[in-house]
């Protein structure tokens, strides 16, 4: 500990003084500093004292770098500045004043997800690997046939086997693999309901009971929903004098959120106004059932209405003279649909698209948006490759990216650091526009992700992938050159604290 003495000293005099420390912590490798003031601190001679490896600003915390002999160097500062250790969420709590608005508002945000995204980045795998299996067409696998009839595609090629469709044991492995996949993707709500009521210190077995109220059985699940309008089918509770529709929030996120935040602050009111001889018994109950009735009648609804409009004008977009302008919007805007959940719309359009014209311009835009999401987060492990710990979960991000699973990119990386992100619209932005101008279109629904040119129509091929090498190489540079320019790796708004990976 001797050997830290004197840059601990220095370290407390750079960093403005003890009186500029509201609270301080340190992790594995990193001093963490909330300070009153973090224009005092000067960062150019902190960096220069030998102890230190760098330093940066992170969700409002000054952090500097220390390494793996963080612990000794922490007690000697202890020592030499008199300041007692506190913990990592009072050190957060107290660097929120030095975030802005809109910072805190990404904060919280990423505070929800950082919980959930180990189970997010095991179902982006999983699916991606289902999609290969049942959503693959592979010409030496011969081609498919129904009933002794043999298959084509809408424009007339052939439709070839996927694995599934030759192999029981895959077909076996297939239809297993669909449980964990359900779990993680279908009842996501669950997890963000928990997740919430986690963040809000309320109870979370009722975060729980709330999110499996989004998901029943007894609703008309959220994948089926534009079919069950069709058919006439949807399923709806009947109070006599009227009717409310059942519908499930499956892989929804904004209705999970605004019921998990309904729920917490329902709860805390009621802890407050309830005598505590009576809160066992009547908290829970006036929490959970309003927030309930709250999460299908008002705030559930609230994502259908949005979806409607955003199916009303993809649909108008596609269709219309300014189709090339609307491929560079949508392209640019799909990541974002993702994040809310509202993308499965699109699912419905995509059916119509086929079925009226034998193809969809829309759904090759959504493969490249996977695409350029992916080469964004591969441009972040470029940059941080050397990082064992990012690479837990940049690596897994890419794989599952590319294979047409976008969730674990967008929220164990992208959104993260935000300009990652941006670059991700900015090259799917640029790569719908080219295929919308070139009127590139698919047979049908295939994997949104690098095997996606297998399900487009032979016609349209080449432009395909032309999109395709713009949607790979146009963000991994510029999530380069943003990092150059902005160096958001050193001073990202956003904090995640992932249990299991950061241990």
């Amino acid at each position: 500990m001797s050997n830290f003495k004197q840059d601990a000293t220095q370290l407390l005099s750079l960093i403005g003084g003890k009186e500029n420390i509201s609270a301080v912590t340190h992790c594995a490798t990193r001093m963490r500093f909330a300070l009153v003031d973090p224009s005092q601190a000067d960062v150019k001679a902190i960096e220069a004292l030998p102890s230190v490896k760098g330093s940066f600003t992170q969700a409002g915390q000054f952090q500097v770098i220390i390494g793996n002999a963080v612990s000794e160097f922490y007690k000697e500062f202890q020592a030499v500045s008199g300041v007692g250790e506190a913990s990592k969420d009072e050190v957060k709590a107290a660097a929120k004043k030095n975030q802005s608005l809109l910072q805190r508002a990404m904060t919280t945000m990423a505070e929800i997800f950082a919980p959930i995204i180990p189970a997010i980045i095991v179902g982006g795998l999983i699916l991606g690997f289902r999609n290969i299996l049942e959503n693959v067409p592979l010409e030496f696998l011969g081609q498919k046939f129904v009933d002794g009839q043999a298959q084509f595609n809408p424009d007339g090629t052939i439709l070839y086997n996927t694995i599934v469709n030759v192999s029981q044991f895959w077909s076996g492995v297939n239809d297993f693999l669909w449980l964990p996949g359900e779990a993680i993707f279908h009842f996501l709500p669950v997890g963000i309901v928990w997740s919430v009521t986690r963040k809000m210190g309320t109870t979370q077995i009722l975060g729980i009971v709330l999110g499996i109220t989004l998901v029943s059985g007894r609703l008309t699940n959220a994948y089926e929903y534009a079919q069950a309008v069709k058919e006439q089918t949807v399923k709806f509770w009947d109070f006599g004098f009227f009717q409310l529709k059942a519908i499930g929030y499956q892989a929804q996120v904004i209705p999970a959120i605004l019921a998990g935040l309904a729920l917490s602050y329902l709860e805390i009111f009621w802890r407050k106004v309830v005598p505590e001889v009576l809160s066992m018994i009547l908290v829970p109950f006036l929490a959970l059932v309003p927030a309930v009735i709250l999460a299908h009648t008002v705030l559930g609804p609230i994502g259908w209405t949005i979806g409607d409009w955003i199916s009303q004008v993809v649909r108008a977009g596609l269709t219309g003279t300014f189709s090339w302008l609307f491929g560079a919007i949508f392209g640019a805007f799909y990541a974002p649909l993702v994040i809310t959940g509202l993308h499965h719309m699109t699912n419905a359009i995509d059916s119509e698209l086929i079925a009226r014209f034998n193809g969809t311009g829309l759904w090759p835009m959504i493969a490249l948006s996977n695409i350029a999401q992916g080469s964004a987060v591969l441009a972040v492990w470029w940059l941080t490759r050397k990082d064992e710990e990012q690479n837990q979960i940049t690596v897994p991000s890419t794989i599952s990216c590319y294979l047409g699973v976008t969730e674990p990119a967008l929220f164990g990386v992208n959104l993260k650091y935000l300009y990652p992100f941006l670059a991700g619209m900015i090259g799917s932005s640029i790569a719908g526009l080219i295929a919308t101008t070139y009127k590139v279109t698919s047979n049908a629904i295939g994997v949104g992700g690098l095997p996606g040119f297998l399900a487009i129509q032979p016609g349209s091929m080449a432009m395909f992938f032309v999109c395709m090498a713009v949607a790979l190489v146009v963000p991994f540079v510029v999530t380069l050159f943003f990092n150059r320019q902005f160096k958001f790796l050193e001073n990202k708004a956003i904090d995640f604290d992932i249990p299991f990976f950061n241990k």
